[in-house]
């Protein structure tokens, strides 16, 4: 990896309340679908890093968790302390918020970031909703006076809008710093994890009202056959059996549609034809079950 001069480099969390767009955020700004987005909030369990190369710098982008209540169950404490640990570790954040709506979660996210001590930029998101533009400039004004921010920038995450200069205004924060990854890598997870996603993310739009919190994915086996494709066994655990039924669905035609959505996007996304099978496994209250937050990569503590 060749360094230019005065070449920057560092890690930048997207921090933000649940379902304020930092999801899409990231796959925007990478170019590709990294972090599954659903309109349900707390979508994102765990974190993970879209890196942003370019000649001048490198940005290392950490999706987080939303923000919400640390007490309940272990994943929900889980969940907490990976959003918290990420800004902790950060050289700067943005705090993603949207477009004319400021609410206590908001100020709960930017407290944690001021505690943290790392520089923050704004990312005002979802201003194509907002009709005349002018509605803006009264909430970018309340915005200025709640902290010295480094910038605020307002952005259309799904549109692409403004990002550009979200990314300059991030930049001039990091060190001066060699490349952290190859110019080629766009993301610290391996296609293993992006499958389990892929399917969790085709459970959570195909469920309805609070039973794909009760949901996980677990990849069993991965495997390359000699012909190029890709044979993935997917466990889907839940906490019920009521919940077991409703994924399976009459006839077991609920699982087969998110089965097939699931494979038909991870033949985009990993370039490959995929054989997808998945299985749907009971193991009672696993959300507040330390050794198999474990087996699904929290750290219960």
């Amino acid at each position: 990896m060749s360094t230019v001069t005065g070449h920057r480099c560092g890690t930048v969390v997207l921090a933000g309340r649940p379902n304020v767009g930092k999801s899409t955020l990231l796959n925007t700004l990478i170019g590709q679908k990294l972090s599954i987005v659903t309109p349900k909030a707390q979508t994102t369990r765990q974190r993970i890093a879209g890196v942003l190369t370019r000649p001048e710098f490198q940005l290392i982008l950490q999706d987080t968790p939303g923000f919400g209540a640390p007490a309940g169950k272990r994943l929900n404490q889980a969940m907490h302390r990976e959003a918290v640990a990420a800004i902790a570790t950060a050289d700067a954040a943005i705090l993603i918020t949207t477009a004319t709506r400021w609410t206590a979660e908001d100020d709960a996210v930017l407290a944690q970031l001021v505690s943290a001590g790392a520089p923050i930029v704004v990312a005002v998101n979802k201003i194509d909703r907002v009709r005349p533009k002018e509605r803006l400039l009264p909430y970018l004004e309340a915005l200025s006076g709640r902290h010295p921010f480094a910038a605020i920038v307002p952005v259309s995450a799904l549109r692409g809008e403004n990002l550009a200069r979200l990314v300059d205004a991030v930049v001039t924060l990091l060190p001066v710093a060699s490349p952290m990854y190859p110019e080629d890598q766009v993301t610290d997870r391996n296609e293993r994890f992006m499958a389990a996603e892929v399917v969790r993310e085709k459970l959570m739009l195909a469920l309805h009202d609070e039973l794909p919190y009760g949901i996980a994915v677990e990849i069993e086996r991965f495997e390359e056959t000699p012909d190029g494709r890709v044979e993935i066994d997917a466990i889907i655990w839940v906490e019920r059996e009521g919940q077991r039924k409703i994924v399976i669905g009459s006839k077991g035609e609920g699982l087969k549609a998110i089965g097939r959505a699931a494979r038909l996007e991870l033949n985009e996304i990993l370039g490959r034809r995929v054989h997808l099978s998945t299985w749907v496994k009971l193991r009672e209250d696993w959300t507040d079950d330390a050794g198999m937050l474990r087996q699904l990569g929290h750290d219960p503590a």
